[in-house]
């Protein structure tokens, strides 16, 4: 075998915990990409609301989105856990 293929297999072949640790860091990645492009919206429409395109616009909206991204991630862990207990009891209320 040569040793190419047997790199190949070591980096793509799947591990036996694979899934495991897939589903360990699932909830973080997927938060992540739902915060991510809400915060880089977000962010531009606020900077283009207060200020416009004036000179500065990127440094503002890059300055602005650096506080969101953080924040958002963080708020999203402590608020879709309540918003999903409150939807389920919306919904199955007889």
């Amino acid at each position: 075998m040569s040793m190419f293929l047997r790199i190949y297999i070591r980096i793509f072949a799947p591990h036996k915990n694979d899934f495991a640790l897939k589903q360990k860091h699932f909830k973080y990645i997927n938060t992540l990409f739902i915060v991510l492009p809400m915060t880089l919206i977000m962010a531009f429409v606020g900077i283009v609301r207060n200020h416009g395109f004036e000179e500065g616009f990127f440094e503002k909206f890059m300055a602005a989105w650096v506080v969101m991204l953080p924040v958002a991630y963080l708020a999203a862990f402590i608020i879709v856990p309540r918003a999903r207990k409150l939807a389920e009891k919306v919904i199955v209320k007889p």
